[in-house]
């Protein structure tokens, strides 16, 4: 076999790592060139999976990104295949974890070597959104319809769906689409319980979200979350248009889904009277969100995100980062960025609420990496994490807050949420988050409603396959035909011509209405 350039086959991202990366499907017997000796493949490892680059022994800890992704379980020759029949969480078998205050190791441009450069703000940015009563911006506008009870999510289901036929809204131009939010809670709950407040926070942020231009209510009338104290928590801004039904007042179904469609149809030209006009970037808040992740969501597309968040921050807008499960093992290099020791302290409780909330189910957080995860490469929690913060950029970390809670600090900031994809989403929509980022690695088709989200591929082999489902090509930086910082310029420019209307693959595919998921916690009584 002919000689290859160890970075043509491999790639290392940082110099003290022990392991690097298959740039493609590697088979027994290739060669590598290592510095003055060769290193021979021991076996079949596939594209994005861990080759060792020299020997190690059992329960030695082992590095990516130059941090701790994980321990031995055995003795491991160089030119093995190094996964999870050898790899294990540190969560499982912990040594000592890194200090809170250590410092992240920057990421490389995968072919030059180079550390990747801040981003730079540049001239002050705009976009084209819709200016609400109380200063937020929104980037859509719809009208939502919302339960407040599963009891009566059909009928919010049906009422939405009169406005969803062709030429349905065409006396409302102004308008992008009549919504229904609808979940699976609402009563069997302690009315006094984390449960109901934990919903009720939810649906606020829904209700008094700012690509929200008219707001219905619709419940059953007998439920433990009445509307009438759902209303009295929510945060609308001056003016907002909302109307309230209930179908056992109203005698039933049908009486109900009427009555619904003429409220709605009352809205829509309040909704409809507003207008996009030129606002900083600075009104922006962008939600950060991974899902289906490979081995080179860390290299590719996480970064790209971060250097975009970087050049948000800088304008002034506010990035929120999420899904608490996965910063586990990686937490020390954003508390290191915290901008008080508060906050610091505030995000690594919320990592050990995490570790005793998993341990009390009889589980561990390493279970987070799924099966898809693990074909893509990712062999342990803390190797999962290491490239989800890239999302984060290189900002100080500003605030740390509750699932579903208002972002009121600019700037980038954390919500506690889980990992799992739907969930995480709707809490930081709920949150504000005017505009989404989602990336993947082996591919998602989530779209949200009411806030539009740009999926973000790892390479561009993805991008192509799933060409329906995709918006912004991150390969390249896998290529090496653009820098992490260039791309992410590229990126920010079209989150701003998203946040101005253009609408995204998902919105085209019209996603978004099934995929609200409300966190459930407490008793379901």
């Amino acid at each position: 076999m002919s000689e290859t350039g160890l970075a043509s086959l491999v790639l290392r991202l940082d110099p003290s790592d022990p392991v690097a990366i298959a740039r493609e499907d590697l088979h027994g017997g290739t060669e590598l060139p290592l510095g003055d000796r060769r290193l021979v493949v021991c076996d079949e490892i596939p594209r994005g999976h861990k080759v060792a680059l020299s020997d190690l022994a059992e329960r030695e800890t082992v590095s990516k990104y130059g941090q701790p992704i994980g321990i031995t379980t055995r003795p491991i020759a160089a030119g093995e295949h190094v996964h999870d029949h050898n790899l294990a969480s540190l969560s499982r078998s912990p040594p000592a974890r890194p200090a809170a205050g250590t410092r992240p190791s920057p990421a490389l441009e995968p072919d030059s070597g180079r550390r990747r450069e801040r981003a730079s703000p540049g001239a002050a940015r705009t976009f084209e959104g819709f200016v609400r009563s109380d200063g937020r911006v929104g980037t859509r506008n719809y009208v939502a319809v919302i339960s407040s009870v599963n009891c009566s999510a059909t009928v919010v289901k049906r009422i939405a769906a009169a406005f969803s036929a062709p030429g349905a809204l065409d006396d409302s131009p102004g308008v992008d689409g009549v919504i229904a939010i609808t979940h699976r809670s609402g009563c069997g709950l302690a009315a006094d319980g984390q449960g109901l407040e934990l919903l009720r926070r939810t649906l606020s942020g829904y209700a008094a979200h700012p690509n929200v231009g008219g707001l219905a209510l619709v419940g059953l009338g007998c439920e433990v979350n009445q509307i009438s104290a759902l209303v009295d928590q929510f945060e609308l801004a001056p003016g907002s248009p909302v109307s309230a039904i209930t179908i056992q007042e109203l005698g039933g179904t049908v009486s109900a889904m009427r009555e619904g469609v003429a409220q709605v149809r009352e809205l829509l030209p309040v909704a409809g009277a507003a207008r996009r006009s030129t606002v900083s970037a600075s009104s922006l808040t962008l939600g950060l969100n991974c899902g289906g992740s490979d081995a080179w969501s860390g290299v590719s597309a996480n970064p790209v995100l971060g250097a975009a968040v970087d050049m948000l921050v800088a304008a002034g807008g506010t990035a929120v980062l999420g899904e608490t499960p996965e910063i586990h093992g990686a937490e020390h290099l954003l508390s290191a960025r915290a901008a008080s020791p508060s906050v610091a302290r505030q995000l690594i409780e919320r990592v050990a609420w995490w570790e005793r909330y998993a341990a009390a189910e009889g589980g561990n957080l390493d279970n987070n990496p799924s099966p898809g995860n693990r074909a893509g490469g990712v062999t342990t929690i803390e190797e999962k994490s290491l490239g989800a913060v890239a999302k984060a950029g290189s900002a100080p970390l500003q605030a740390v807050y509750q699932y579903a809670e208002r972002v009121r600090v600019p700037g980038l900031v954390f919500m506690d949420t889980p990992g799992y994809d739907p969930v995480s989403v709707t809490g930081i929509v709920a949150g504000g988050a005017n505009v989404l980022c989602f990336t993947t690695g082996r591919g998602s088709v989530y779209g949200c409603k009411p806030t539009p989200t740009l999926k973000l591929a790892s390479t561009s082999e993805l991008y192509r396959r799933m060409a329906d489902d995709m918006d912004f090509d991150c390969g390249a930086v896998l290529d090496g035909e653009a820098s992490v910082t260039e791309l992410g310029a590229a990126l920010f420019e079209e989150i701003l011509a998203v946040a101005s209307g253009r609408p995204t693959k998902s919105e085209e595919l019209d996603f978004g209405d099934e995929e609200f998921a409300p966190w459930q916690l407490g008793a379901v009584m």
